[in-house]
C-alpha cells in the first residue's frame, strides 16, 4: 500500500488517547530543529514498537501551506490544553531519521532511557521517520512464541539450579523480555554472556545503572561475576548447536565486561578448545587495549565497539571514563585488526548530532585511520535534550540529514557495512 497524503501530526489528550489532527503535518526534529518530512523518509510503524506519550511536552508540527513549524498547545477538538507530544520507540534493526518534535515545557520531567522517534498518521495507520537498517530477523517481535519460550526456559531453568548465570539469563528472558536471552533459551543465534556487575565508566545513558534520583534504569543489572564453568555452560552447547551461533559478552545488564578480562580469557580459551564453531563476540567500551589484545589472542573473534561521538570531548562527557580515554578505545580498535579480527561500531544514532558536518569529519577520520569493518545504527536510548546539553552540542553548521549522512559514509568508504547487530562469522 502506497503512501499518499503527507502525514499528519499526532497527539495525545489528557486520557492519554493518541489522535491524528489533519489540520498540521508531521514533524521531526533534528537536535531540536524542525523539518517537514519527505516521502522517503518515512516507513509504517514497524510491528513490535510502542507508542510514548511524552510528559510536559507539547507537540510541534508543520503548517501545511506555509512549510512552517507551528506549536499545538491545546486539544483542537474540544479546547482543552491537556495535551502532550507523542514519539515511537521502534522495534529493533531499525533507525531514526528524525527524533519526535515538541517544545518542553517548564518543569517537564526527564525522559526515560528510551529512543524517541518521529511518528505520524497517514493512510490509515501510524508511520515514523526511519528506515530498516538490518534485515536480519533475530529480534523481530514475530518471531518470538511466548509459549514455547516459557516452556523452553523453565525446562532449562530446572536442568541448571547450580548455574546462576543462567538463572539471571531466565530472568531476563521472562522479566524483561530481553531479546537476546529469549533467543539464548530458544537455541537460536546470538545469546548473551553478561560477566561484570562493575564498570569503568558513568555514562549518562546507561541503562542498567543510574544514581539516585535520576531517571530509572530499564534494568536490573547483574551481581556477581560469573565462573568459567557458568559460561562454558551455555556457550560451547550454544556454539555447536544453535543456527548462525554468536555468544556476547557484554550485555546491557552489567558493567564493562574488560574488567573481568582473566575470566573472559580463561573462558574463550577453553571454549576454542571444545569447539571450532560459531562466533565469540566481546561488546564494551574498549577501554583497555592491553586486554583485548590478550582475548584476541586467546580465540576472540569480534568486537563491538560502544560509541556516542568520534570527538575525544563529546566521548568523555557522555562516557564519563575513570582512567581510560578516548585514545584506548582506538588502540582497542586498532589492536583488534592487527590481529585480522571483525570490529563493530555500536555508533548511537541521534539524528542532529550524529549527522552534524563536524561529527561526520571526525568519524571520517576515524574511519580512515581505524578500519573497522561494520558500523550498527542503534538509536541513541535517552532524551534527546539531555543528551545534547550533557554533551554541549553547539553545531556551526545545518546537519546533513541522516540518510544522506549514510550515502556519503557509503560513498566513502565503500568496503564498509551497515547494519544493527553483531554478525555471525562462522
Amino acid at each position: 500500500m502506497a503512501l499518499t497524503q503527507r502525514p499528519s501530526l499526532v497527539f495525545a489528550n489528557s486520557k492519554g488517547e493518541i489522535i491524528d489532527y489533519e489540520g498540521l503535518e508531521m514533524a521531526g526534529s533534528s537536535a531540536g530543529e524542525f523539518r517537514r518530512l519527505e516521502p522517503e523518509e518515512l516507513i509504517p510503524l514497524p510491528v513490535g514498537s510502542e507508542l510514548f506519550v511524552l510528559p510536559g511536552r507539547l507537540p510541534v508540527g508543520i503548517e501545511p501551506e506555509s512549510g512552517e513549524p507551528a506549536l499545538l498547545d491545546e486539544n483542537p477538538y474540544d479546547g482543552s490544553s491537556e495535551i502532550s507530544a507523542v514519539a515511537a520507540f521502534m522495534a529493533p534493526a531499525h533507525t531514526a531519521v528524525y527524533s519526535a518534535a515538541y517544545q518542553t515545557q517548564e518543569n517537564a520531567p526527564l525522559l526515560p532511557l528510551f529512543a524517541y522517534t518521529a511518528v505520524g498518521w497517514q493512510d490509515g495507520r501510524f508511520v515514523v521517520a526511519a528506515f530498516r537498517s538490518d534485515s536480519d530477523i533475530r529480534q523481530d517481535p514475530n518471531g518470538f512464541n511466548q509459549k514455547q519460550i516459557d516452556k523452553k526456559t523453565a525446562a532449562k531453568l530446572k536442568k541448571y539450579p547450580h548455574n546462576r548465570l543462567i538463572q539471571h539469563l531466565g530472568k531476563c528472558c521472562l522479566t524483561y523480555a530481553c531479546p537476546a536471552a529469549r533467543n539464548y533459551f530458544l537455541g537460536r543465534w546470538e545469546a548473551p554472556l553478561p560477566t561484570s556487575p562493575c564498570c569503568n565508566a558513568g555514562c549518562v545513558g546507561c541503562i542498567s545503572q543510574q544514581p539516585s534520583g535520576c531517571c530509572p534504569s530499564t534494568q536490573d543489572r547483574i551481581h556477581f561475576v560469573p565462573s568459567t564453568s557458568e559460561l562454558l555452560e551455555i556457550a560451547v552447547p550454544h556454539l555447536e548447536t544453535a543456527e548462525r551461533a554468536v555468544v556476547s559478552f557484554g550485555q546491557g545488564c552489567e558493567g564493562e565486561p574488560l574488567l573481568q578480562a582473566p575470566t573472559l580469557e580463561s573462558s574463550i580459551r577453553q571454549m576454542r578448545a571444545q569447539t571450532s564453531k560459531g562466533t565469540i563476540n566481546l561488546n564494551t567500551n574498549a577501554s583497555i587495549p592491553a586486554a583485548v589484545d590478550r582475548l584476541a589472542q586467546a580465540g576472540l573473534d569480534s568486537i563491538r565497539v560502544s560509541m556516542n561521538s568520534a570527538r575525544t570531548e563529546f566521548h568523555r562527557r557522555y562516557y564519563r571514563p575513570k582512567n581510560f580515554s578516548f585514545a584506548e578505545v582506538r588502540q582497542t580498535i586498532e589492536v583488534m585488526k592487527r590481529h585480522g579480527r571483525h570490529v563493530s561500531l555500536n555508533y548511537f544514532i541521534l539524528p542532529g548530532f550524529t549527522d552534524s558536518p563536524d561529527e561526520f569529519a571526525a568519524l571520517c577520520e576515524l574511519l580512515e585511520a581505524c578500519q573497522p569493518d561494520l558500523i550498527q545504527l542503534r538509536n541513541l536510548n535517552m532524551d534527546p535534550e539531555h543528551y545534547l546539553k550533557t554533551v554541549g552540542h553547539a553545531p556551526s553548521q545545518p546537519a546533513l540529514g541522516i540518510l544522506r549522512w549514510l550515502e556519503l559514509l557509503k560513498t566513502q568508504f565503500p568496503r564498509l557495512k551497515f547494519g544493527y547487530f553483531n554478525p555471525a562469522l562462522r
